[in-house]
């Protein structure tokens, strides 16, 4: 059996920003922190997160986006530094969120201080966002990662992929479906239709249809904060897409409290079982409780 730890948007304290630094999209975002959000997204709340998944050793962890809130330097380098108290790169998959992207950044400045938690296999640290899909095989389990974050104007947090990604995570689901490999796919916006017109994935149409054709066994997504389930159509039946909640959440925001998703991977003959435990902030903000299950069953690819 294989455990994933499924943690997204932690949306890490804001520092000071410099005058200079908000004569652009982060005017309005860096307002928005400091008069609404700093009270939803605590530090508390992530370090009881972040003990709990520590505390039950996971085989890997995936962190679908948002580390950070106006996309300025120094918040990069305050993640890179979290990233590395939190765990080794080669134990955690890191991809971007649309915050991440939210203005642009020079790739050194931003992302690129993360870049040895994004790349594949055997790669140097990433160096672009043109290295997406990313692709870690962990035993039988594949974590293919993929970008949405695209600076957009004021109030839209809209994400794409795009058609030169999209092409290239064909390509690499089909070979991983070859070599009978549970495919996990990470992604920060949901791919799913019905999403609001201002935080959805712009190519959701063609994300799915190229799922369709090719499949994987099981999606994961942030950035809606909250726990969720849906399923989209693959070429051997329905695929889980699941959600999860904001892991810096105060239990009295508007989301409730944070929580992240221990995900236990099994092959049985010729499918996959994946066993979904959420797990929630406690009320010591010390540690998780158990906060539901989710069983699914995935034909194997052949």
């Amino acid at each position: 059996m294989f455990t994933l730890a499924h943690l997204s948007d932690p949306h890490l304290p804001m520092p000071e920003a410099r005058p200079l630094q908000l004569l652009n999209k982060r005017a309005t975002g860096y307002f928005n922190w400091w008069r609404h959000r700093v009270h939803i997204h605590v530090p508390e709340a992530l370090a009881g997160i972040v003990a709990d998944i520590k505390k039950q050793q996971p085989d890997h962890i995936a962190l679908t986006g948002d580390l950070v809130n106006v996309a300025l330097p120094q918040e990069f380098r305050r993640a890179a530094d979290w990233l590395a108290a939190f765990d080794e790169p080669t134990r955690i998959t890191v991809i971007p969120g649309n915050h991440d992207a939210y203005v642009h950044v020079t790739w050194k400045e931003s992302v690129g201080l993360w870049g040895a938690y994004i790349a594949g296999d055997g790669a140097a640290p990433a160096e672009g966002f043109d290295v997406f899909p990313t692709v870690r095989r962990r035993g039988e389990i594949a974590l293919v990662g993929l970008s949405t974050g695209v600076p957009k104007p004021p109030l839209l947090a809209t994400g794409n992929l795009g058609e030169v990604q999209i092409a290239r995570t064909e390509k690499l689901l089909a070979e991983l479906g070859r070599e009978g490999l549970c495919r996990v796919v990470l992604i920060h916006h949901p791919p799913l239709k019905g999403e609001s017109r201002f935080k959805h994935l712009t190519d959701t149409a063609e994300f799915q249809a190229m799922i369709r054709r090719v499949g994987c066994e099981l999606v994961l997504h942030g950035h809606n904060h909250r726990s969720e389930v849906a399923r989209i159509e693959g070429p051997l039946g329905l695929i889980p897409v699941v959600g999860v909640a904001s892991a810096s959440a105060a239990p009295d925001s508007k989301y409730g409290r944070a929580r992240y998703h221990l995900i236990h991977i099994e092959r049985n003959d010729d499918s996959w079982m994946l066993r979904i435990e959420l797990r929630a902030l406690n009320a010591a903000f010390d540690g998780c409780e158990p906060d539901g299950e989710l069983v699914f069953h995935s034909p194997a690819a052949h």
